[in-house]
């Protein structure tokens, strides 16, 4: 009997991103995709508790073929782990019980964590420092810096995890850049991380650019700055309000003038090779999405990750080989 296969109907077996199957059924998966389903601190629209579930059944188109640029099918060698149970209105308690969680998963899997608003991410960058024993580099791609002092007066909230996780040691604030940054705040805010040595390009800085040959000299410098301490540990950490609303509609604080999907997939391949530990994509808001705008570019930009990372092993394995 032919086995008739179509992205939009609904598994039972395989409902994971790329249709991958779940941990127990591959527990040696080297790659573990795990779903952080929290939006307890967002500050204007709520709604990305509901984006691991959107990226899934948008990635679902992407299982079958090569990947275009890195020629390799990222499929076979991931798992699914699901969302994780987590408490559902106190910050504090789902960090608290977030941070075991990632900490046991990282220790066996390269670990792609779907949010959730991004106040996952400090949790997360607490269990990956304490991995590695050391900071951490971070690629940071967002409309907003996440450096505020405050969120909104309360001591903590996804505007504010950049700021504590320098504070705290996790990352190294001259290996840190960020892509994308234009929404308002004070100056010395916006400008937090480059005062401390890092490297901001905001959305003006990006306006217009998109192709490999007009983001070659961009991509140089940062690769040169995030190698200049050796093979640091990079983070990466994508929040879709990155891209302009008119790619990714469907987030909870849209900022018109932001990137292209071209442009954030073009940085992420010109920045393949580098020592990637993980990714979180963060904030895609299913309720005010417009056609599946925004989960159909949170999937392609997780799948390209994860094909570029891929590709960097097969090459370096091919390399100890000659």
């Amino acid at each position: 009997m032919t086995d008739y296969q179509f992205a939009f109907l609904t598994s039972t077996t395989n409902p994971g991103f790329l249709s991958a199957p779940p941990l127990t059924a591959r527990p040696n998966a080297e790659v573990v995709v795990a779903g952080i389903a929290w939006d307890g601190a967002t500050t204007n629209r709520p709604g990305s508790r509901f984006g691991p579930y959107a990226i899934r059944r948008a990635s679902h188109m992407l299982c079958d073929g090569e990947h275009p640029m890195f020629n390799v099918t990222a499929g076979a060698s991931i798992a699914d782990i699901g969302d994780l149970a987590l408490p559902n209105t106190s910050l504090s308690a789902m960090r608290a019980v977030l941070q075991p969680q990632a900490s046991e998963l990282i220790s066996r899997h390269h670990m792609i964590w779907l949010g959730g608003d991004h106040s996952i991410t400090l949790p997360l960058l607490r269990a990956y420092r304490a991995r590695h024993g050391r900071t951490l580099a971070l690629v940071h791609f967002d409309a907003h810096c996440d450096t505020w002092p405050d969120h909104a007066g309360e001591p903590s909230g996804h505007g504010t995890w950049l700021r504590e996780a320098i504070s705290e040691g996790l990352v190294d604030p001259t290996l840190t850049v960020q892509f994308g940054i234009r929404s308002p705040a004070r100056r010395d805010i916006r400008e937090y991380v480059s005062a401390r040595g890092g490297l901001i390009y905001t959305g003006r800085d990006l306006r217009g650019l998109e192709s490999p040959a007009q983001l070659r000299d961009i991509c140089a410098t940062v690769r040169k700055q995030l190698t200049s301490m050796g093979d640091a540990p990079v983070y990466l950490s994508l929040d879709i309000d990155s891209l302009d609303p008119a790619n990714a509609p469907g987030t909870g604080t849209p900022e018109p003038g932001g990137l292209s999907t071209a442009a954030v997939m073009t940085l992420m391949e010109e920045l393949h090779g580098l020592d990637w530990i993980g990714m979180d994509l963060c904030e895609v808001a299913p309720a005010y999405d417009h056609a599946d705008l925004t989960s159909n570019a949170a999937a392609t930009l997780v799948w390209t990750y994860l094909c570029s990372r891929l590709a960097s092993r097969l090459e370096a394995r091919t390399a100890k080989m000659q």
